[in-house]
């Protein structure tokens, strides 16, 4: 049974959403944070907004994150020959999911986890955060279970099934 990687290096996961300004930066950081060295962490958008969205970030330093280097950026940035190589896309918003995508250097698995867009909620200040910290708790439960996979261990086609089952959640 062929596995991804050589075991003690780092996987790299690539969160995709259309503005990458919410919810992929919630998912950035959570798997930064709780994926430590077996991990790698990045996050893009097909559209990157400017920026993340002020409510993602003050999300993530209320709940302890760094936020320093968190920034929107362009899936391009992913695609080319100089980029860090990437061994699983999670796209976590619908409309990234169905987009026609770059070609992924190393051919990366790819799977779904769709979430609500809390940048999309209007409202009370005080419920748009309360959406905001919840998004990121449903994704940081569903990286949480990725971190307890042993992704060096798995072919791809078990990789695959385990993290859409994790989406699925």
């Amino acid at each position: 049974m062929p596995v991804r990687r050589e075991s003690g290096t780092p996987f790299s996961v690539l969160f995709l959403c259309t503005g990458n300004s919410a919810r992929s930066i919630l998912a950035e950081a959570a798997l930064a944070r709780l994926g430590g060295d077996a991990f790698r962490a990045f996050s893009a958008g097909s559209q990157p907004k400017d920026a993340p969205h002020p409510l993602a970030i003050e999300t993530l330093e209320r709940l302890g994150y760094e936020t320093q280097g968190l920034r929107s950026k362009s899936w391009d940035e992913f695609a080319g020959s100089e980029s860090p190589g990437v061994d699983l896309i999670v796209t976590v918003c619908d409309n990234a999911a169905g987009e026609s995508c770059p070609i992924w250097p190393g051919h990366p698995l790819s799977v779904h986890w769709g979430v609500p867009d809390p940048a999309a909620v209007e409202g009370a200040l005080e419920a748009r955060r309360a959406f905001f910290e919840a998004i990121h708790d449903r994704l940081a439960a569903m990286i949480a279970a990725l971190v307890r996979i042993d992704p060096n261990r798995l072919d791809d086609e078990e990789l695959g099934r385990r993290c859409e089952e994790i989406g699925r959640r």
